[in-house]
């Protein structure tokens, strides 16, 4: 076999007249009688290969057998192109005049073309392996590469130590559902792959590590969508007698130094945002700050207004919120009709629209409901002019927010008010430390039950759990959720606490928690973490609109394996070792 001396992206002028060897894959080859043209390809470039008949009849006998995606070895000369510079190669002010072609392994023709930039689909991940030469997804895993590098270079820096924790683990369910894998040599039992090395982090502290990360695997068996898979990685981190601001001062130095390594210029500190001020100005805890389109409480100007709608809510403790959409008059009327099956798909009542139209004239049901006096001050609040729409919700104020915040963001798709090349982020912090659970009728963990509830709100738990803030935050970028973390409870007592608020008895928190409780009863320092996905931080700086494509070997939105047709079934000498039996339940 010739044995490659370069690579097929690195040849330039000064490599003129020098005798290389390259190896590679064909991916286009042009018989021109005579002379043949490859172009040959490998993860760091493309050459332009010349056989020519009239010196290297062996190379070119060769060179008329391969087709694309052949395997060859080509040795030659490396020669100007004269005028006839390709541009938009690296490579394109040189060729390579083949004196030897060596056919190292046939290929069949693909089943797809391997040279563009189509989103990957289901016949394509059949056939990732080769779905993987495409350009696009090479420089995909190679950028991947580099921002994990940059952020455990950087942690390194800062004194973390890169520890890694077990992958079969002890089910603790409170949150998604674990994937649970059987045990042989204990039958009847399971581990659990890891949703996060939550509590073994925790413990790291508890053990004197102080500074602990890892780039580590996470599974989660819930339903999927773009941004989700069944398995990820997330960069995760945790620090002893640390604060909120500690963690966001470590985390902004290694995600800027990971975006910088993706060619992504940006600025630290990043802007923080209260949970509260989130959902009242934007409608979202992950609001997207590349466009304005900011909610405006707009119920004391209606207050006494006769409009049935407005009346019923404010009544019941509901809010009225409005969005102004500046030229909004150029909606057509099916697009304002999605706007509003959007805020009823939200749970929404509705979604009514004001048409501000020339000469102060306005289109909507509520002009004979609302006084002048009433209009000038919806005006002045929403600073809507002629030409402009105000779209409104009026529900309870969990819906009301939401609702229009999901209005807000179809509304940056449609009028194209989000700059591409510009990145938001943000931390969202002090989010509700409980959710009340309407089918369980119980008090869920906003985050998960180790986060530390406000220093100011701590005697609030048992009285009025709606109302206490906890020391949570999380990290938005361009509308996504890329990390999430929280100062954690280092105190026995008040985790039992929590434990309790959360309807798990004695037994129960013994049983689930009991190992993680002791530990704290043993000096457990103050501590503070956090956990980034690795894979959406990748998918947003390479402006993908998939995780598929910054993932070597994705799933689909069914969690299955298309390549290996995984999951798949076990014979039954496999379930007799584990001791199982397989019964599938029928739905009712």
């Amino acid at each position: 076999m010739l044995k490659r001396t370069h690579t097929c992206g690195e040849l330039r002028k000064s490599h003129i007249d020098e005798t290389i060897i390259l190896n590679g894959w064909v991916k286009k080859r042009r018989d021109l009688g005579n002379l043949i043209f490859i172009d040959l390809r490998d993860r760091y470039g493309v050459t332009q290969v010349i056989v020519d008949p009239s010196n290297y009849p062996e190379a070119h006998n060769s060179a008329k057998k391969i087709g694309r995606e052949f395997v060859v070895a080509v040795e030659g000369k490396v020669s100007s192109r004269g005028e006839q510079v390709n541009s938009d190669m690296p490579t394109g002010e040189i060729e390579l005049l083949a004196t030897k072609l060596e056919i190292l392994n046939p290929s069949e023709t693909p089943p797809f073309p391997l040279d563009d930039e189509e989103e990957t689909d289901d016949r394509r991940l059949t056939y990732r392996y080769l779905d993987l030469r495409r350009p696009h997804l090479q420089k995909a895993i190679q950028v991947r590469h580099k921002m994990a590098l940059a952020a455990r270079n950087y942690l390194d820096s800062q004194g973390f130590l890169e520890i890694e924790t077990p992958i079969l683990a002890k089910s603790t369910p409170e949150g998604a559902r674990d994937y649970l894998v059987p045990s042989r040599v204990h039958p009847g039992k399971f581990y659990a792959l890891p949703q996060s090395p939550q509590l073994l982090k925790q413990l790291l502290m508890v053990a004197g590590t102080d500074k602990y990360f890892q780039i580590c695997r996470c599974f989660r068996d819930e339903d999927l969508r773009a941004d989700r898979q069944p398995e990820f990685t997330q960069v995760d981190l945790e620090m002893s007698f640390a604060d909120q601001e500690d963690i966001f001062k470590i985390t902004e130095g290694f995600v800027t130094a990971s975006l910088k390594a993706a060619g992504i210029e940006v600025e630290a500190p990043f802007t923080k945002i209260t949970y509260k001020d989130a959902m009242e100005k934007y409608g979202s805890d992950k609001p997207d700050l590349r466009f304005d389109l900011q909610l405006v409480d707009i119920s004391k100007f209606v207050a006494d207004t006769d409009f049935n709608a407005f009346k019923s809510t404010l009544e019941s403790g509901g809010i009225i919120k409005a969005v102004r959409v500046p030229n909004g008059t150029v909606l057509s009327r099916k697009q304002i009709d999605k706007l509003g099956d959007i805020a009823r798909t939200s749970e929404a009542k509705g979604l009514l629209t004001v048409k501000y139209l020339p000469e102060s004239k306005k289109q909507s049901p509520l002009t004979k409901f609302l006084t002048e006096e009433q209009w000038e001050n919806i005006d002045e609040a929403t600073c809507a002019v002629e030409g402009d729409i105000l779209l409104i919700i009026a529900d309870k104020f969990s819906v009301a927010h939401s609702a229009l915040g999901n209005v807000r963001n179809e509304l940056a798709q449609m009028l194209n008010l989000i700059n591409k090349e510009k990145f938001s982020i943000l931390w969202v912090t002090d989010f509700p430390l409980f959710a009340y659970d309407e089918n369980e009728q119980r008090w869920t963990s906003e985050h998960h039950p180790f986060t530390s509830p406000h220093p100011d709100d701590i005697h609030l738990i048992e009285s009025e759990p709606g109302n206490v803030r906890s020391c949570s935050y999380d990290l938005i970028m361009n509308g996504f959720e890329t990390a999430s973390g929280s100062v954690r409870i280092h105190d026995s007592e008040l985790q039992k606490r929590i434990f309790s608020l959360l309807n798990l008895s004695n037994s129960e928190i013994n049983e689930r928690f009991g190992f993680f409780i002791n530990a704290l009863k043993y000096g457990a320092p103050p501590h503070a973490g956090l956990a980034i996905g690795l894979d959406r931080l990748a998918m947003l700086a390479l402006n993908r609109s998939s995780l598929r494509d910054v993932i070597a070997f994705p799933k689909t939105q069914k969690a299955t394996d298309l390549m290996t047709e995984a999951p798949t079934g076990v014979d039954e000498v496999q379930l007799k070792e584990l001791e199982l039996k397989i019964a599938i339940c029928e739905e009712k």
